[in-house]
């Protein structure tokens, strides 16, 4: 991570003419990867970037070497995970031959990103980020791009919004470097191929839901155990759904959005399994979602799965592009713990969970406003099904569902309670407002294109 650190400084000021402080961080990165076969090349690259004379291939491998270095991190960091949890982890798959792209576009994205490392963070502006708009004009009409594409677009509207970068206090340079370096590699051919894929027939029993809410989109990822219908051992998987959103649906409205594309989302409040028949599941454990290939299933209590199914299910696989500390998001099953509360900076409470004596922070800023689990709920928790995580150098636990004790009465409480509909009075308020406002938009939106 020191080596990542140092690349990452060197990008901020830019390596149009680097300084000695930049041809360090540029040494320590080749120097990191010296015994790899990424060796030669890397090496290479940092002598050219440090004379200021590096090409687009040079670039390609210094991120090369970048994501190397935190795929490192990752894999360290999951062997540790499945030596507590006992659990045993899926191989990698190589990804299927790559369908045919358009050189071009691809070249001229790589192209741009290769000026951004030029420029540095610190000098950025609205010249040098305009430049992605029409790249990414070009690529989204094109499935095989998209992916790219979205990428592209919400780095370079990230980066307007910082411009100039010479006035910027604080820049974010690990999660710069980190979506410049994504990027960059992702405009090789073949490097974003879809992942290969299976089909999958048995029942599923989901743990929780994730839900990410952004000003104008909306995800919410249901985790949850496959038992394979052949009775071969069963797996962790996970389910998404996304969708573009109004900047005013927020809290529980938008579930209102995702509930029509999936119908898990109704299973996991309704407390049910589902049954599935050739449901198309990659290599790494997402399943592509279609309705046609689930039905509904029997009753399933989400604490009775975590602590029945999940202790001998097998872990995931990780692409090798998605091999970073920050993907990591392991189911786990934590009970018999004691909770220590300290005073934020800010207020609130700051929660730790004792495990077996060890520490264990809890992340209780990623719990959603879109549902009934509270932080307070949690800090009266006596189980908690959660996603282990790793941020800012440490585990850390963001609650899924907890059981408690509400007036002496033994209570589940699930993040993604109102996915499929609530008689909640806060939560149907809410959704009553959402639709309120999608409703008016889509009627301003019709006089636009009459018009």
């Amino acid at each position: 991570m020191t080596a990542v650190d140092a690349f990452d400084r060197a990008l901020v000021a830019g390596l149009l003419r680097p300084q000695p402080a930049q041809v360090a961080g540029l040494t320590e990165l080749a120097h990191s990867v010296a015994g790899t076969p990424l060796a030669s090349r890397v090496s290479e690259a940092a002598e050219k970037a440090a004379s200021g004379v590096a090409s687009e291939d040079h670039f390609v491998a210094l991120a090369a070497a970048r994501t190397a270095l935190l795929g490192s991190v990752h894999d360290a960091l999951a062997s540790r995970l499945d030596e507590v949890t006992g659990r045993t982890r899926g191989e990698v798959t190589p990804p299927a031959p790559a369908e045919r792209q358009a050189a071009n576009l691809l070249a001229a994205a790589r192209s741009w990103l290769s000026d951004l490392a030029r420029a540095g963070w610190q000098g950025i502006d609205h010249e040098v980020v305009s430049g992605a708009a029409q790249v990414v004009s070009a690529m989204l009409p094109d499935p095989a791009l998209r992916r790219l594409a979205t990428l592209l677009d919400g780095f370079s509207a990230e980066l307007a919004a910082s411009c100039p970068g010479a006035t910027l206090e604080r820049i974010p340079a690990r999660r710069w470097g980190d979506l410049w370096s994504r990027a960059i590699l992702l405009t090789l051919p073949g490097a974003a191929a879809a992942p290969p894929t299976g089909t999958a027939t048995g029942r599923l029993l989901p743990l929780g839901v994730d839900l990410q809410e952004h000003a104008t989109s909306a995800q919410a990822q249901v985790h949850a155990v496959f038992e394979p219908a052949d009775g071969t051992a069963p797996q962790l998987v996970r389910a998404c759904v996304s969708v573009p959103k109004p900047d005013t649906v927020v809290g529980a409205g938008v579930w209102q959005l995702l509930r029509p594309h999936m119908s898990l989302l109704a299973a996991v409040s309704e407390g049910r399994s589902m049954g599935l028949t050739g449901m198309p599941v990659t290599a790494e454990g997402d399943l592509v979602w279609s309705d046609e290939h689930a039905r509904p299933g029997e009753p399933a209590d989400a604490f009775v799965t975590a602590r029945v199914a999940l202790p001998t299910a097998t872990d995931t696989a990780t692409a090798p592009l998605d091999r970073h500390p920050a993907r990591i998001a392991l189911p786990v099953f934590l009970e018999g713990y004691t909770i220590d509360k300290d005073k934020g900076a800010h207020g609130g409470n700051i929660l730790t969970f004792t495990v077996a004596g060890q520490p264990l922070a809890v992340d209780t800023d990623r719990i959603p406003a879109a549902g009934p689990l509270t932080p307070e709920a949690v800090a009266g928790s006596s189980a908690c099904i959660g996603l282990l995580r790793w941020d800012a150098g440490r585990y850390r636990v963001q609650p899924l569902a907890v059981e408690t004790t509400v007036r002496k009465k033994a209570l589940a409480i699930h993040a993604g309670a109102w996915a499929g509909g609530t008689t909640d009075k806060a939560a149907v308020k809410a959704e009553k407002a959402a639709t309120d406002a999608v409703t008016v938009l889509r009627e301003r939106a019709g006089r636009l294109l009459r018009k």
